[in-house]
């Protein structure tokens, strides 16, 4: 039997300390540190060294491991897989790369399985493919495909929690596209702790992923999240995958956001919509026309923002509420936004628009869920804000965007073309943007309206 030692390692960061302490000293972060047992660096070594040699050597697409200089390896960009759901490939980048890693999250019920078992049923048709399961029974499985009217004949499942097992199964069968659902059950014979434990997830997903780059199949790893909404297990499991993903969505509402965190082969934070059906996921094209769902009558307080997702422009209605404090401290508070940008737009707008809300409660909010993070959304906040405390309406055929700086000025946001043209495709004939961001030609049909500063936004629209 091979000598064991104990070492204690950060559940955030994944670092080593040589006994329990309460504050881990590499990321700062209390109470992270667990215990973990593990192997010998010489029996580990003889045993990664076993493995690569007796189970990958075999496979088809298994790469070369010999030294090489830089100028003799081959550039020849290997073509992506598509997935079959157009959605998914925006957030991967363009399709699945084989030889990837692909770590997807997602709260219980949000359609992690769901969405996977859709896609390896659809890809089964033309190519080799494996779904291992740990979690559910292959009756459950097939029961769930069977449900969604999915084809059953050709995807391969397989019921098992042993790394080990599973590359010696996926040796033999060489898929192309490999699912692992999930990270949290499957363990590596040779630490002894339990599945799920932090040694148990780090070293399942290094093995898992040193397979997928020397083989050259690409793995789905499905993880669970904590109840603060963060992908459970160490931090270095987001390190060693290639792309980690998260896959949103509240219980009252049957739409899905699918949202890159980290990609090495494409755009981060590209977002895709799903909408949960009786048959599955199925996408959304236009996402736009979901979140612009407006009452024909206008109101006061709300505005139509363009934002930048990833590589492309979604339109979305952001609200604001301002009513008269009956507090000696007012709230502000944000939902969708960053609250610390709302609390500093309202100086902006005391100092340079000569409007105080100093006495009043200010509420804000992104409609269908949305989380806004870019600065492009500054002005459209300061004028639904604005809309609300002179209970002004705004026209229905109005977008704005521009981030607003501390001097009052309107500076400019990226891709401000593109954002204009997917305005005019909606049916919007009038905008408010940044000058610097006010097209040569404007879309046809409509009135672009570029502002340097705050007031002359203010007084272009009040």
């Amino acid at each position: 039997m091979a000598k064991l030692k104990t070492a204690y390692v950060c559940n955030d960061c994944g670092s080593e300390h040589s006994r329990w302490q309460g504050q881990c000293n590499a990321c700062k972060e209390w109470n992270t540190i667990v215990e973990m047992r593990l192997e010998t660096a010489k029996d580990s070594k003889d045993t990664q060294a076993s493995v690569r040699s007796e189970r990958f050597s075999g496979y088809a697409g298994a790469t070369d491991s010999s030294l090489k200089t830089l100028d003799q390896i081959s550039l020849t960009e290997q073509p992506r897989i598509a997935s079959g759901y157009q959605e998914l490939d925006r957030v991967l980048g363009g399709g699945i790369v084989p030889g990837s890693a692909i770590l997807i999250g997602g709260s219980p019920g949000a359609g992690k399985s769901t969405l996977l078992l859709q896609v390896m049923c659809h890809l089964a048709q033309t190519m080799p493919t494996l779904y291992v399961t740990g979690e559910e029974s292959l009756q459950q499985v097939a029961m769930r495909a069977n449900r969604l009217g999915l084809p059953t004949d050709k995807l391969k499942m397989l019921s098992e929690t042993s790394v080990e097992a599973i590359c010696e199964i996926a040796n033999k069968e060489q898929p192309k596209i490999m699912v692992i659902d999930s990270i949290q059950v499957v363990h590596v014979s040779d630490i002894q702790s339990a599945p799920g434990s932090v040694s148990q997830v780090r070293e399942s997903a290094a093995f898992l992923t040193r397979f997928a780059k020397q083989v050259g199949v690409a793995i789905f790893l499905v993880g669970h999240v904590t109840k603060d909404g963060a992908l459970a297990g160490p931090k270095v499991l987001e390190h060693c995958i290639d792309c980690s993903i998260m896959l949103d969505g509240s219980t009252d509402s049957r739409f899905r956001t699918m949202r890159s965190h980290k990609n090495r082969f494409g755009a981060v934070n590209e977002l895709g919509v799903f909408a949960m059906t009786g048959k599955g996921l199925k996408e959304v094209r236009n996402p736009s026309a979901i979140f612009l769902s407006r009452d024909d009558e206008e109101s006061a307080g709300s505005v139509v923002l363009v934002l930048w997702e990833g590589t492309r422009p979604l339109l979305v209605e952001i609200q604001a509420l301002v009513d008269y404090s009956q507090m000696p401290n007012p709230r502000r508070i944000a939902v969708g936004l960053e609250q610390n940008r709302m609390a500093i737009l309202l100086a902006v707008l005391h100092r340079h628009g000569g409007i105080q809300m100093s006495d009043q409660d200010v509420f804000a909010n992104v409609v269908g869920g949305v989380k806004v993070t870019e600065t492009a959304a500054d002005l459209a906040l300061l004028i639904a804000m604005m809309s609300s405390f002179k209970n002004k309406p705004l026209p229905h055929n109005l977008v704005v965007f521009g981030e607003v700086g501390l001097a009052g000025e309107i500076r400019p946001v990226p891709s401000g073309q593109e954002r204009l043209n997917e305005a005019a495709k909606h049916g919007f004939t009038r905008a408010i943007v940044p000058m610097a961001n006010v097209p040569k030609v404007p879309p046809a049909n409509m009135e672009v309206i570029g502002v340097k500063k705050l007031s002359q936004a203010i007084e272009a629209l009040f």
